[in-house]
């Protein structure tokens, strides 16, 4: 919390934020600022409601500032940064960005916010370091509705891999080099994105559809047409890193291809030696590497998967009932900085004290339970709760109230 102090000019946002972080590190069944405003021992949650709507300090300073200390913590030469992005269900229309599109949360098309992140991967661990919200062109075209959930009037529309080129041009102008990138289809099937990362002479394995063109010394091909010409001998059992049941084992074959820009281009193709489903992979790196180090790159994808789930089920990323712009962005900044805490802990603690045997490595899930047991449990009397049970009683009443007279007027 020292690291980001210096973020807010006066001591009440400044203890009011600590007490967030806190909160959000703590065990509550549920995350929003009610439940962390009675937590931490406030009278009502308007003092969290006022540091994430209007109290002035800036998410993108701080966001720089968890940025920098994933880096400090976490550094590894041969790091990778994932982007991906992840969805929030919503109800109603006018949380910002919200509309019926398709998340992989749910696994289908829902009324959903979504977001895309850049996760830093390395050895001692993994930790969201930048994030965008998705904005749809159907607010992209309204701009009163931009407007009312606090976007900008020049907000102009982005697709997803424009975003992702947008964070990691901030990471690498910020002075921090990183030899690969990673991503799913979104991001792989987008020429923009991969000539962005070939201008920058920064690597990457980016998953593409069955469907990929290609060109060849031989010609251009369909992606799944050259995966039927591969010879047996060709394919190479290779692990794509350790999973939770044990090191995940695919057949792995690489092709050359013949682009006319510089560097090594290859299609990389993943089969799986069970069902024999097939994934492939446009790769690029400024100089030619081996096969095992594009397989690497391509398991240190599945660690964004696991930095959402921790970020969310851990730190409450997911749980922010805000519909401004302004607020969103504060609250998954700050979820982001608690998970990150976890994660440099984690790493810390694996690196200082090894695990006797008989027992595996600390998780953050257990760091977690550590921490809000033994340092960040605060105590409330009875009072205390009877007072914010009333609270929440009188707004419930006041809501209601409102909702009888909208409706009475609507029929009438």
């Amino acid at each position: 919390m020292g690291r980001i102090a210096g973020r807010f000019a006066r001591v009440e946002p400044r203890r009011r934020v600590r007490d967030l972080v806190l909160g959000l590190l703590s065990d509550l069944p549920r995350k929003n600022c009610w439940s962390i405003a009675e937590w931490a021992g406030e009278a009502s949650p308007d003092g969290m409601q006022h540091l994430l709507g209007r109290a002035r300090w800036d998410a993108d300073a701080v966001r720089d500032d968890v940025r920098e200390y994933v880096l400090e913590h976490l550094h590894d030469e041969d790091a990778v940064l994932v982007v991906d992005e992840s969805g929030d269900v919503k109800k109603g229309t006018h949380t910002v960005a919200v509309q019926r599109q398709y998340t992989g949360t749910a696994g289908r098309i829902e009324n959903a916010q979504v977001a895309v992140y850049l996760v830093y991967a390395g050895v001692r661990g993994h930790a969201a370091v930048d994030r965008e919200l998705y904005v749809p062109r159907s607010w992209t075209c309204d701009p009163d509705r931009c407007q009312a959930a606090g976007l900008g009037d020049d907000t102009a529309f982005a697709t997803k891999p424009e975003l992702g080129v947008r964070m990691i041009g901030r990471f690498l102008d910020a002075g921090h080099r990183v030899g690969w990138v990673a991503g799913d289809e979104v991001y792989g099937g987008n020429p923009k994105l991969r000539s962005a990362l070939e201008k920058r002479k920064v690597g990457y394995v980016l998953a593409v559809a069955c469907s990929a063109e290609v060109i060849t010394g031989a010609g251009k091909f369909r992606a799944d047409a050259l995966a039927a010409k591969v010879p047996r001998r060709a394919w190479q059992k290779l692990s794509a890193g350790a999973g939770a049941k044990g090191h995940r084992f695919y057949d792995w074959a690489v092709i050359d291809l013949a682009e006319p820009r510089p560097g090594s281009h290859r299609l990389l193709i993943r089969r799986n030696r069970t069902t024999g489903e097939l994934a492939y992979y446009r790769c690029f790196s400024p100089a030619p590497v081996p096969l095992a180090t594009l397989v690497r790159v391509t398991g240190s994808r599945w660690r964004v998967e696991e930095t959402f789930q921790a970020g969310k089920g851990l730190a409450g990323l997911d749980e922010h009932q805000l519909r401004r712009f302004t607020s969103w962005s504060r609250w998954v900044t700050l979820a982001m900085l608690a998970h990150a805490f976890l994660a440099v802990v984690r790493a810390n603690e694996h690196a200082r004290h090894p695990a006797p045997h008989g027992l595996i490595p600390l998780t953050c899930n257990e760091i977690q339970r550590l921490f809000t047991t033994l340092v960040a449990r605060p105590v409330h009397d009875v009072a205390h709760r009877l007072r914010w049970s009333a609270w929440r009683r009188r707004h419930q009443a006041r809501a209601q109230t409102s909702h009888y007279r909208r409706q009475a007027a609507n029929q009438t």
